[in-house]
């Protein structure tokens, strides 16, 4: 034998001992292949064994995103509506996987014609009020959608060994086209609305005014009313006063309704000639000698 045979049967001994090691990620599927085709699948993270002679294919088994450019469709009365959706998914089935879709980017392919394909359908059975109202009792979005998610996550496993973790929407528009006119009808809309409620807001000031103007005129005539009844009886009773102070003196009530006149009349700068027999001086000449003036009894 020669003397490189050992060394040569050592270095393929060494070569074909570590194509037999496997290690595979808790992050990876991994699948023996023998020229291509799947032979087993090697489902438990860790060190494998294989033939020398077989390759392993390594595939992600974490949770994916596929998120597109929106897409239109067309809702039950022919509208049409803007959908952002993207899809999270992953490797349920590797073996299934391989065979059928072989890739992420062929998944990706089978899962946009499968999703969006269940979606146009479930937005064609449904009317523009189910995706976007404001009334909670028409509003059905999240019922489609997870409807869409479930009958997509059911054919995609049985299909292409392909698990549709959900099926979220991120937006909902209108197309460009037409984006536009229902803008402007929208704020028409809003301006009828809000010329609306300004002539309630007007009429209702002009209620509560002309409710506040009334209000304020019977406030009013009651209080001078309330004003002419007490005045009358003060002035009643102020008559009554005078009365009984006439009847009890009359000389002294002369004298003192005489002094409450000259009071009102006389001041420093006022100069009034009068008449000896002046009946405003009578009284006080009577009370300045002393003498009362005579009553009729």
């Amino acid at each position: 034998m020669k003397r490189w045979m050992p060394g040569l049967l050592t270095a393929l001994a060494a070569v074909a001992a570590a194509r037999s090691v496997v290690f595979v990620d808790e992050t990876q599927h991994a699948i023996v292949t023998l020229f291509g085709r799947p032979v087993r699948e090697l489902d438990r993270p860790g060190l494998h064994w294989k033939a020398p002679y077989e390759s392993v294919l390594r595939l992600d088994r974490r949770l994916q995103m596929y998120d597109p450019r929106p897409s239109e469709f067309l809702t039950r009365e022919k509208k049409n509506l803007d959908l952002d959706v993207f899809v999270l998914w992953r490797i349920a089935q590797p073996r299934r996987f391989l065979e059928t879709v072989i890739d992420p980017a062929g998944a990706e392919a089978r899962l946009h014609d499968l999703v969006w394909s269940e979606l146009a359908a479930e937005v064609g059975r449904n009317p523009l009020e189910a995706f976007v109202s404001t009334n909670a009792a028409l509003r059905r979005l999240d019922e489609c959608v997870r409807a869409v998610a479930d009958r997509s996550a059911a054919r995609a496993r049985e299909a292409y060994g392909i698990e549709v973790a959900d099926v979220r929407l991120k937006r909902i528009n209108l197309p460009a086209q037409v984006r536009e006119s229902v803008f402007q009808r929208m704020r028409a809309e809003r301006g009828r609305i809000a010329r609306q409620y300004r002539a309630e807001g007007e009429e209702e000031a002009m209620r509560i005014m002309a409710d506040a103007d009334r209000e304020r005129t019977v406030l009013l005539a009651e209080a001078a009313a309330e004003a002419e009844r007490i005045r009358g009886r003060a002035e009643a009773e102020a008559a009554r006063i005078y009365a009984e102070a006439h009847r009890a003196d009359p000389a002294f009530y002369e004298l003192i309704r005489t002094l409450d006149a000259c009071r009102r009349i006389f001041d420093p700068q006022t100069t009034l000639l009068l008449a000896a027999d002046s009946p405003l001086l009578r009284p006080l000449f009577n009370a300045a000698a002393g003498g009362r003036a005579e009553t009729p009894r």
